[in-house]
């Protein structure tokens, strides 16, 4: 049982020793986050602390809803989507994440074991290092529309040449690297439009930080779509999170690269209410919450396209392991001590009735 805990200690400093790792190189220029590609400004440093994504499909129409919290040194930074229609962008509510997230809250759950563990008693006596337990010129770009939301400089694009929609964008300011142009040669065949957004802080000459206020992109589509191709230019390990509103459980077709997503909650919401309702428009929905990584980016291959599957519900449960006890005491110290009384009176017993059989039968 010792070496059980010994091994589960190395587990956790392992575990803290990377996550510290990763802190670290969020310091370094993002590259890609989720569904599209954030640069900052040369010279200048950005890190995406989290990124959100929330999709609403009724079979017709998809909204998406991003939100990131950054950090760095950077005070202007471009980003680009791609998308298979022309879309409408207006900034999101910032608490339909925080919805989500008490929608698909784990169940707790307490779990008993019985024999003691290292931080129980006895074995915990005289201990005192414990602690409790507990993402241009020319008429090959279209420009469908320019507008300034909140901290985005937000243009609506149509394009039908790489190499002239990189032109525009480097030309009116968004900044984007020559290695992306060609990575939109699919999405340009294919005739999607894009939106290209450039994050500024509303203080002039301050970096960009904290958690942005979350941007609602909305296009028709008659399959439900979220786009991860430019995300294969990330030169560090990428995290998907995605949270999905749709009539039924939605899954997607293949993991395009990654490691097989993994439903973390599925569950019907008939009475949604709050930023949840406005994104439904009032309507019962399905929630279907993924999560996938994609620890080399550069084996992506195409966009994530979901399908409808059975809707089967599931949740999460984290257990709070509780050692086993009957009126506040241990059930093995009422077990071993009860085996041990009755084991004394059993000798004793045992003894009584043998001396009285030695005992010489009276004259």
């Amino acid at each position: 049982m010792r070496g059980t805990h010994t091994i589960r200690a190395r587990i956790l400093t392992t575990l803290a020793a990377l996550f510290a790792l990763q802190l670290g190189s969020l310091v370094a220029p993002a590259w890609a986050c989720g569904c599209g590609a954030m640069i900052p400004d040369e010279d200048r440093r950005i890190g995406v602390d989290r990124e959100e994504s929330a999709v609403r499909w009724d079979g017709r129409t998809e909204t998406v809803v991003m939100r990131f919290r950054v950090h760095g040194d950077a005070r202007r930074a471009a980003w680009i989507m791609p998308v298979p229609r022309r879309a409408d962008v207006t900034l999101g509510d910032p608490a339909l994440f925080d919805e989500i997230e008490e929608l698909a809250a784990p169940e707790r759950r307490d779990r008993t074991y019985f024999w003691p563990r290292e931080d129980d008693w006895p074995f915990s006596a005289g201990r005192g290092d414990g602690a409790p337990a507990g993402a241009l010129p020319g008429g090959a770009v279209g420009v469908v529309g320019r507008e300034r939301l909140g901290p985005f400089d937000v243009a609506r694009l149509t394009a039908t040449d790489p190499d002239a929609l990189g032109d525009w964008l480097h030309a009116h300011g968004f900044e984007l690297p020559d290695r992306l142009t060609p990575a939109l040669r699919p999405y340009v065949d294919r005739k999607w439009e894009y939106v290209a957004v450039r994050l500024a802080p509303e203080e002039e000459g301050a970096p960009l930080r904290g958690e942005l206020t979350p941007l609602r992109i909305t296009f028709a589509s008659s399959e439900l779509v979220y786009p991860m191709r430019l995300s294969r230019l990330a030169d560090r390990r990428q995290t998907l999170g995605l949270s999905i509103l749709a009539a039924h459980r939605m899954e997607p077709r293949s993991s395009i690269g990654g490691e097989a997503p993994e439903v973390t909650f599925s569950g019907r919401v008939d009475r949604p209410a709050g930023a949840v309702a406005a994104l439904t428009g009032g309507a019962p929905a399905h929630l279907t919450v993924l999560e996938q990584e994609f620890p080399e980016p550069s084996r992506i291959d195409d966009d994530h396209v979901l399908r409808t599957v059975a809707d089967t519900p599931y949740r999460r449960v984290l257990y709070t392991d509780r050692l086993s006890t009957v009126a506040g005491v241990p059930s093995w110290l009422l077990l071993t001590g009860g085996a041990a009384t009755a084991t004394v009176l059993a000798i004793t017993l045992l003894t009584v009735r043998a001396s009285r059989r030695r005992a010489p039968s009276p004259a």
